[in-house]
C-alpha cells in the first residue's frame, strides 16, 4: 500500500517536472538541428475520453512545411488513435522559420495520464 502511494508521488513528481502545460500534459516536438526550427507552437488539448481513460503515450507526426513556415499537411506517423487528432490540430497551427523550399519533418508529442 505504502509502495502505491510512493509510485504515485513519483509519478506525479515527474510529471509536474515534465508538464510544463498548464493543461496537463506534456507537449515536445523532437527536432534535429538540421530541421527547422519552431517559431510558434500550439500544444494538443488532452481528449477528454483520453484522460478518462488514462491513455498516455506519445505520438509522432509528420508535416510538410511551406517556405513561409505554415504547415501544409500532417500525416500520422505513430501513436494512441484517441490522442492523435488533437496533436494533428494542433501541429496544423504550428508556425516553422522560413526556408527556401518546402520541407518534412516529424514532431512528437507526448501525453502523461494524471
Amino acid at each position: 500500500m505504502r509502495t502505491g502511494r510512493w509510485k504515485k508521488l513519483a509519478v506525479a513528481t515527474t510529471a509536474a517536472l515534465v508538464f510544463s502545460c498548464a493543461s496537463g500534459f506534456a507537449q515536445s516536438s523532437s527536432t534535429d538541428e538540421s530541421k527547422r526550427k519552431v517559431k510558434t507552437k500550439t500544444a494538443p488539448l488532452y481528449p477528454d475520453l483520453a484522460k478518462r481513460m488514462n491513455v498516455a503515450g506519445k505520438v509522432k507526426i509528420e508535416v510538410v512545411i511551406t517556405p513561409e513556415g505554415r504547415v501544409k499537411s500532417t500525416r500520422v506517423v505513430g501513436g494512441h488513435p484517441l490522442l492523435v487528432q488533437a496533436c494533428q490540430d494542433a501541429a496544423k497551427e504550428w508556425k516553422f522559420v522560413p526556408a527556401p523550399e518546402e520541407t518534412t519533418q516529424v514532431v512528437e508529442f507526448e501525453f502523461h495520464a494524471n
